[in-house]
């Protein structure tokens, strides 16, 4: 599960380009790690998220060097309920039999070995019918997690051993509760992780949400393919309800099991939560990129951008990206996801989107801005070609920094390699590729009365982007 907007950890997270697409903890993304630690056996994983994350997706899987996969496209996020019903309806046309392990694309697991285990020891008991949720073994009094009360142990029908009735779900508790379940020793933490029969949940659906499966199979019935996604009819999706998985199946299931997993698990859903998994230097500071502290301590320092100097503070969170600073204290983090929908509110664009903004063709940094003027640095990939468009409102000035262009104006074509260039007047029928085998750097000049990116009208587009 791809989705999700990660608001906590803005601004190094964004709407369009969320934590689960970064490389928080190490040189790879989040998502690129939860396809690393998959168990050997696994079969083609099924991705779901929504049209926005499409190529971010299909990108880092190919990066990742991934098996063959599919990627739903969800209309609309609809919660766990239904975008887990797409994924089961879909493998279950290719093995009516198949296990279904659902995870999330933004999670932190230290100890892979413990956590294959867990899925071995949840295996067998699934095979037999019941829905298998990991139950995260409790480190402190959490008050940001659902709980899951274990019941009697569940012993398989070969004996196996390790696995437990599900008791209770219970909601995110206040401290004084959390401290008791910690106490207790019977309560997990909810990881939202699950194996089971895709049979075995379709069933369960169809028994407690049938509006909810109704709506799904519809979509799925009426899908179509779009390049290497599967898109589900949207109107049929539309109507379905939003739920989540728990609510929808696992609280009303009688065959609900968990398996406790000690393995080394964060769902980062914090700055707090970041630091805490992140190394550490002598004085308990995570540094990241270009930073100097000086008498700090427990602090999370993280520059993408500008030298970052401390002195003298403690428990603070400091995060410069190119076009945002965020300073934090480190006790208050859940508290950021408010700047973020203030921004929202506001319509401000660090909402949404980084200042590196990444396309299916490559990317462009937004340089420098004016009234009538807006400065890019684009970067174009070997072998992919930006949509043959055109704008109402600007002209474009184009300088190849490195690499060759190939550029397409209405009807002539030229090839323009460093240092060369070639100006775009308002109205022309324009596009840029790449036929090289290096990436194509180059700087974009905008000029006009209204330089948006809804000024451009698509004519012909290789990822299936042409205005109707």
């Amino acid at each position: 599960m791809c989705g999700g907007s990660g608001t906590r950890l803005w601004p190094l997270s964004r709407v369009q380009y969320p934590k689960q697409f970064l490389s928080l903890v190490n040189d790879t993304s989040m998502l690129q790690d939860t396809l690393a630690r998959l168990p050997d056996e696994h079969q083609a994983p099924v991705f779901i998220c929504n049209e926005d994350y499409r190529f971010l997706v299909a990108e880092q899987v190919k990066q990742a060097h991934c098996r063959q996969a599919a990627i739903l496209l969800e209309p609309q996020g609809k919660n766990t309920a239904p975008a887990v019903a797409l994924a089961a309806l879909k493998v279950m046309d290719e093995d009516p039999e198949a296990l279904l392990l659902v995870l999330a694309a933004d999670h932190v697991i230290k100890d892979t070995a413990k956590f294959h285990q867990a899925i071995a020891t949840a295996t067998p008991v699934a095979e037999q019918g019941k829905l298998v949720t990991f139950g995260i073994v409790p480190t402190k009094a959490e008050t940001g997690y659902g709980y899951i009360k274990q019941g009697e142990q569940h012993l398989g029908v070969n004996g196996e051993h390790g696995t437990f009735q599900v008791a209770e779900f219970v909601e995110k508790p206040d401290q004084a509760t959390a401290q008791t379940y910690l106490t207790s020793g019977d309560y997990l933490w909810n990881s939202g992780m699950f194996i089971f029969k895709a049979s075995r949940y379709i069933e369960e659906l169809k028994k407690f949400r049938p509006d909810i499966l109704e709506s799904c199979q519809l979509a799925m019935s009426q899908k179509s393919q779009d390049l290497d996604f599967i898109r589900p009819d949207k109107g049929a999706f539309l109507q379905c309800a939003n739920e989540s998985i728990d609510y929808a199946v696992m609280e009303k299931t009688a065959d609900a099991v968990v398996v406790p997993l000690d393995a080394g698990w964060s769902d980062i859903g914090s700055y707090s939560a970041l630091w805490e998994v992140s190394e550490q230097d002598e004085q308990q500071n995570v540094i990241k990129g270009d930073v100097i502290a000086h008498d700090t301590s427990n602090s999370y320092l993280h520059s993408q951008h500008k030298l970052i100097a401390t002195v003298g503070v403690d428990n603070l969170v400091v995060v410069n990206t190119p076009d945002a600073v965020l300073i934090a204290n480190k006790d208050k983090v859940q508290h950021v996801k408010e700047i973020a929908n203030q921004l929202k509110i506001l319509q401000r664009p660090e909402a949404n989107l980084h200042r590196e903004v990444y396309r299916p063709w490559g990317k462009y940094d937004s340089v420098d801005n004016g009234e009538r003027f807006q400065v890019k640095r684009i970067t174009v990939n070997p072998g992919a070609k930006l949509s043959v468009q055109m704008h109402h409102h600007r002209a474009e000035h184009w300088i190849v920094v490195s690499g060759t262009a190939k550029v397409t104006l209405d009807d002539n074509t030229i090839l323009l390699t460093e240092n060369q260039s070639t100006y775009i007047p308002v109205g022309t029928v324009h596009a840029l590729e790449n036929p090289g085998k290096l990436p194509l750097e180059m700087i974009e000049v905008q000029s006009g009365s209204y330089l948006g990116e809804d000024d451009i009208v698509r004519f012909e587009d290789k990822y299936g982007r042409v205005d109707k």
